[in-house]
């Protein structure tokens, strides 16, 4: 069976940026921590996983078309814009970029998703008859998880393989109903409120005792606390606005088809890598 690697690019970026215990700078003068972070970090992926198939996907600079549905969805994150260039991760883009390419490695930036919904897109289309591991920490990517398709959340030597397991013992519910849970509680790193007074636990209560959310929506008559039974009625609209929001899109265009996004595992050192892009 093939196993497809598909890397969440910015945020392997991030997490190479502000994770590196310093600051390391280039032969031209210029930041490079977080470049030599993400290459390592690819290098490791591919030694620990082995995949047969490797694709990084980056967002492209574009409109949310989220924000059409909720105008503070992801509002709370950090306009990069006005931060000060050596506090900015996306300076060291460019570098990636050229590293990827010296590597042989293809990788794409969206333009007209998120690239939560390119790589749901791949998960969906190559799940069944292949190995598809997601290298990221969005728990978004949790409500793909099947049987072949796994998160990995990467920490070196300490990295976890999210699977259907891992999604029972933590959220008390299956990967298939992840999505129901997440619309009732919400998701504060991406500012989308969940029903008020419904938590992790009752949430996962409800959806194994009742279902997912329409059975919820439909059968609230079952619930016997006044206060939650309330809660679900009054926030029908929230539930549906939350899975327009959160549900990853399965008609995402793939920039690549399997067959162009082939592996071969060249085991270049990261230093080798940096030297041969010129930093």
């Amino acid at each position: 069976m093939n196993r497809l690697l598909i890397v969440d690019g910015h945020n392997l970026l991030f997490q190479m940026f502000f994770g590196m215990p310093s600051k390391i700078i280039g032969a031209k003068g210029e930041a490079i921590q977080g470049v030599i972070g993400f290459v390592g970090a690819i290098n490791r992926l591919a030694e620990y996983y082995s995949p047969t198939h490797l694709l990084v996907m980056f967002d492209g600079e574009k409109e949310n078309p989220r924000k059409n549905i909720l105008k503070e969805y992801k509002a709370n994150r950090i306009d990069y814009s006005e931060v000060a260039e050596d506090e900015n991760p996306f300076i060291q883009l460019p570098y990636i970029y050229d590293a990827l390419d010296y590597m042989g490695i293809k990788y794409s930036e969206t333009s007209d998703c998120e690239t939560d919904d390119v790589i749901a897109a791949y998960a969906i289309r190559y799940g069944e008859e292949n190995e598809v591991l997601i290298s990221s920490f969005d728990s978004d990517y949790f409500q793909l998880i099947t049987d072949n398709v796994k998160v990995i959340r990467y920490r070196g030597k300490c990295s976890q393989l999210c699977d259907t397991n891992y999604i029972k013992e933590k959220y008390g519910v299956a990967p298939s109903r992840y999505l129901d849970w997440k619309c009732l509680v919400g998701d504060t790193s991406d500012n989308i409120p969940g029903i008020r007074g419904i938590g992790p636990k009752t949430a996962a209560k409800l959806i194994n005792t009742i279902g997912g959310t329409d059975e919820i929506i439909a059968k609230s008559y079952e619930i016997e606390n006044d206060r939650i039974r309330c809660a679900i009625n009054d926030g029908k609209e929230i539930i549906e606005r939350n899975i327009s929001l959160i549900k990853l899109g399965e008609g995402a265009h793939l920039p690549f088809e399997i067959d162009e996004i082939i592996f071969t595992n060249p085991q270049i050192r990261t230093m080798d890598v940096i030297h041969g892009i010129g930093h």
